[in-house]
């Protein structure tokens, strides 16, 4: 069900809620978060079904706030049943002044008591904590990769970490990480004397990548880049070096990896892209700062 609120209020929107909730039988009692989307131009429908998606495991208030040209004015949509998952959404569409300050307009909507999550799908601010919206989160992501430079991005969120921030482009590497920790699990449990990593240069998570081998292993990282469309998109492959040989990750263009190690028969391994719904389920799992995180974006923002 979708109930169109034109030229409405903050206030009028928080009823409206109610009387949703007392006729259609929603309860509010259930949620564990607020997850606000702040999307800089038009509704960003990508970012609500993966929110949508998302809340069948994490159930929640989503507020999706857009800021579009105009006269000034709020404009509200609320989404619940087969329109909002297990969640119920508001989608704010602000013009003028009125989006001039996005805290108030999101503050009398946010769910009592439960913690508040910020979500930039696109351009995020070069200081999230600083932002209007950061200061009311327990929890900030941004996705560098959706930046014009998402390099950049990277290292601009390395120079202002504040702990609670988060990033898509760490949250696509809990797989290759989880594959390289356990390749290094097994005999003969020799010190990795060097490392290589090769990957797109639209890719902020091959710079994680190469920064996370970096802090955990203690050895130089050769670092490979390549312009988009010479190979598979993201990261290409990972090369651990040790006095037996080297063990190396590959992935192909449909998601397939292939492990090689010495002494071992070749290991073919689904690696898939993360989509928007896997990356932003994994972030809701935890709402305490990922201090790992802190420490290899603070890196790579000291060497971007």
């Amino acid at each position: 069900m979708i109930v169109d609120l034109p030229n409405t209020t903050t206030s009028a929107i928080s009823k409206a809620l109610v009387k949703v909730r007392e006729e259609g039988g929603a309860v509010a009692l259930g949620r564990v978060l607020t997850l606000v989307i702040s999307s800089a131009g038009a509704t960003d429908e990508e970012a609500i079904e993966a929110a949508n998606d998302a809340s069948r495991e994490h159930p929640m208030r989503v507020i999706v706030l857009s800021s579009v040209d105009g006269e000034p004015r709020l404009d509200a949509e609320i989404r619940v049943g087969g329109d909002a998952g297990a969640s119920e959404v508001v989608v704010l569409r602000a013009s003028g002044e009125v989006a001039s300050d996005p805290e108030s307009l999101v503050t009398g909507l946010l769910l009592p008591d439960a913690p508040v999550v910020v979500w930039w799908p696109g351009e995020a601010p070069t200081d999230p904590m600083g932002s209007s919206l950061g200061r009311i989160a327990q929890r900030r992501i941004t996705d560098a990769a959706a930046s014009a430079d998402p390099v950049a991005a990277l290292g601009r969120l390395g120079a202002h970490y504040t702990p609670g921030d988060t990033d898509f482009a760490w949250t696509r590497l809990t797989l290759w990480r989880a594959q390289l920790a356990s390749a290094l699990d097994q005999p003969p449990f020799e010190p990795v004397t060097g490392a290589r990593v090769t990957g797109s240069s639209d890719s902020p998570s091959t710079e994680l990548l190469a920064a996370w081998l970096r802090l955990q292993l203690d050895v130089d990282v050769e670092l490979t880049v390549k312009e988009p469309g010479d190979g598979p998109n993201g990261i290409h492959h990972v090369e651990l070096v040790r006095d037996a040989g080297v063990i190396r990750l590959s992935r192909d263009a449909g998601g397939v990896a292939v492990l090689t190690q010495p002494g071992q028969p070749l290991h073919e391994i689904a690696l898939p892209r993360r989509n928007l719904r896997d990356c932003l389920a994994e972030e809701l799992r935890r709402l305490d700062p990922d201090e790992l995180f802190g420490e290899v974006v603070r890196t790579e923002g000291s060497t971007a």
